[in-house]
């Protein structure tokens, strides 16, 4: 799904994970004055400044936030005085914060979209696909906007209880973010048509025809294959063609419950308020700003820098290093594409000077990054709790030890890798190199303790854990490194609100289709089929896997969760399955799909933030893979493995 992805470098902020197959420009770009129609400057410059509006109060949110949440920590924990008013008032800016950076993220095309069929296409069908893709997103944000109408009156009359305002101070968010939007998504339309008159016929025949089709097949089976018809067929065809995933959902969504069911399309835009404005979901931007925050400083290359010094000399010893430094990190940033963007810099170009093939390389990142998945703070794994009810201090308890098992699986393969490639070994680092290196690592080593400290100690809730990471961040960059670039800063408060917003709609579209799905009474006939099949609680398990793998592939990870997850885990419970061993196998299997090509679009990332063609590592990473489903297997197999360290 994501190919060639402009990331960080050495002194340079990761860019956010997004989908550029070509060098396309972050914001609309600059036409030369005179050379084109008036109407065609004015809208490229409307959506300059709509985006430079966003980017800009979005990033004062984000500040805003983190200081609210670290204020009701402070009081809570220090002067024994809650802040009653605090978690509310956060909940509301992040419903903000996410429909801001969702604009951004659509004018930086960072929203996450399949681009396989894009990558094969002449320039011409090319063309047609981006320009089919933008009306579909008008389309489908246009539809949406029309029912936000009854969505904010709705509000209006509900009133806070702490705050005692109307909700329509937070719905509002919706109404502004899905015009601002529209306005975006229609100025890339237009833009992109210049010049193209005939590919946008191409493309608007296309699509009218596509949608006659639909609506005229939904009639005529009588409701029958509804479900097969909007969301299996019409939804991957939007993906296929390169739209957003979050909007093709959306858009199957809002399709379906129109032309099938008399059911107000205000509630569409409820459930997509909904599922992206939960409060545990407001630890998001914060780990997304804490990863960053932890690249910018050094402390990742810190940290690097004293493994690679204690077993970096022995064969396959930098392998371990990565493995060993993405386990770390994930426990600290939670998001995967902040993990490999605060990794692979300084991995990368070492590994390839011993002769690390690049085939290995990234096969390793995405492996690693698969393996590392239910390390806390995941935001999967605090997805899975907010979705499934399922205790997320539980969930991070268990998350280290299947992860272990999985890494030291891998370790078998890089060791076995290492013998086979020609690889330059080098001498071993000196007592005095490796005690400078740890006395620099020191911080960054401390940190993950600190962030699991707070939470097992009560000292923050999950969502507020980060926030006393990014304070130590900032203190250890001021006292230790004695380095710190508030510019940068403020370029990782804009890159994690684009980033949050990327995810949140995602989780938004999710949950209307889930919600939709639920209707239907799909998760009905699915829960009674699965619970049919022989085997018991074993053979349950083993479709789970299968499941997860496939839908972790296909529909990315979190939403595959958040549809699925529903669904699946009272059946687990009903066959005496802990749960929380059932959400280490979900999130671990839906992990790897997540980085199993051709379709997983973390292996794209891997490969995106690596600088490596996605080709060279499509044979390669099976062995990791193999070994990661071996690994579920196991833990499936041995309930210890995740229930082990759980208090009694």
């Amino acid at each position: 799904m994501q190919d060639d992805v402009s990331v960080g470098t050495a002194g340079k902020l990761p860019s956010t994970p997004i989908d550029r197959p070509e060098a396309e420009p972050k914001l609309p770009p600059r036409l030369p004055s005179g050379s084109v129609p008036v109407g065609f400057d004015v809208l490229a410059k409307l959506s300059r400044a709509i985006t430079f509006f966003a980017e800009h109060l979005a990033a004062c949110i984000a500040l805003a936030i983190a200081c609210i949440l670290l204020a009701g920590v402070t009081s809570r924990y220090v002067f024994n005085q809650p802040l009653h008013w605090s978690d509310e008032v956060a909940s509301f800016l992040f419903v903000w914060l996410t429909m801001l950076g969702s604009i951004i993220a659509l004018a930086r095309n960072g929203h996450l979209r399949l681009t396989a069929m894009e990558r094969r296409a002449g320039p011409r069908t090319k063309t047609v696909l981006k320009l089919a893709s933008g009306l579909l997103i008008f389309v489908m944000l246009g539809w949406m906007l029309m029912a936000s109408g009854e969505h904010l009156e709705d509000a209006y009359y509900s009133i806070n209880p702490m705050l005692h305002i109307s909700d329509a101070w937070r719905s509002g968010a919706m109404n502004v973010g899905l015009a601002l939007l529209a306005v975006v998504s229609f100025a890339q339309v237009v833009i992109g048509a210049r010049g193209n008159a005939a590919e946008l016929l191409i493309a608007l025949a296309s699509v009218t025809a596509a949608a006659a089709a639909l609506y005229g097949l939904s009639l005529a089976t009588g409701g029958r294959y509804d479900l097969v018809l909007f969301f299996l067929v019409a939804g991957s065809a939007c993906v296929l063609i390169g739209m957003p995933i979050a909007f093709a959902f959306g858009l199957a969504a809002l399709a379906f419950l129109n032309w099938t069911t008399s059911i107000p399309m205000s509630i569409v835009v409820g459930r997509f308020e909904a599922g992206m404005s939960h409060l545990i979901l407001l630890s998001v931007p914060m780990f997304i700003v804490l990863g960053l925050m932890f690249e910018m400083t050094g402390m990742a290359r810190s940290m690097i820098a004293f493994l690679a010094s204690l077993v970096g000399h022995l064969r396959g010893g930098l392998s371990f290093v990565m493995l060993g430094a993405m386990y770390l990190v994930s426990g600290i940033s939670g998001a995967k594409a902040a993990d490999m963007a605060a990794i692979a810099p300084a991995m990368v170009p070492e590994m390839r000077r011993r002769g690390v093939p690049d085939s290995e390389l990234v096969s390793l990142l995405a492996g690693a990054s698969a393996m590392s998945e239910t390390i806390p703070p995941s935001l999967v794994l605090i997805t899975v709790g907010v979705v499934t009810g399922v205790s997320i201090g539980s969930l991070f308890a268990a998350g280290l030890l299947p992860a272990l098992a999985l890494a030291l699986l891998m370790c078998v393969v890089a060791r076995y890798n290492a013998g086979r490639d020609n690889l330059s070994m080098p001498v071993r680092a000196t007592w005095a190199t490796t005690s400078q290196a740890f006395f620099a690592a020191i911080p960054g080593l401390i940190l993950p303790i600190v962030i699991r400290t707070a939470v097992v100690e009560g000292v923050a809730t999950a969502t507020e854990v980060a926030t006393i990471g990014v304070v130590y961040i900032l203190v250890a960059a001021l006292v230790v490194y004695r380095r710190f670039d508030l510019a940068r800063f403020y370029e990782v408060l804009k890159e994690s609100a684009t980033l949050s917003g990327a995810i949140m709609i995602i989780l938004g579209a999710a949950n209307a289709v889930s919600w939709a799905l639920t209707q239907t009474g799909f998760s009905q006939d699915l829960a009674s089929r699965i619970t049919s099949m022989p085997g018991g609680a074993a053979g349950f398990m083993a479709m789970s896997i299968l499941l997860f793998v496939v839908f972790g592939s296909l529909l990315e990870g979190i939403p595959a969760l958040v549809i699925f997850g529903p669904l699946l885990f009272p059946i687990a419970r009903s066959m005496g399955i802990h749960e929380v061993q059932y959400a280490m196998v979900a999130v671990l299997a839906m992990g790897v799909g997540l980085y199993m090509p051709p379709f997983g679009v973390g292996y794209y990332t891997a490969c995106a933030i690596s600088r490596i063609d996605p080709s060279a590592g499509m044979l390669r990473i099976w062995p990791y893979l193999g070994v990661l489903i071996l690994g579920v297997t196991i833990v499936a197999a041995v309930p210890w493995i995740s229930t082990g360290f759980l208090s009694r």
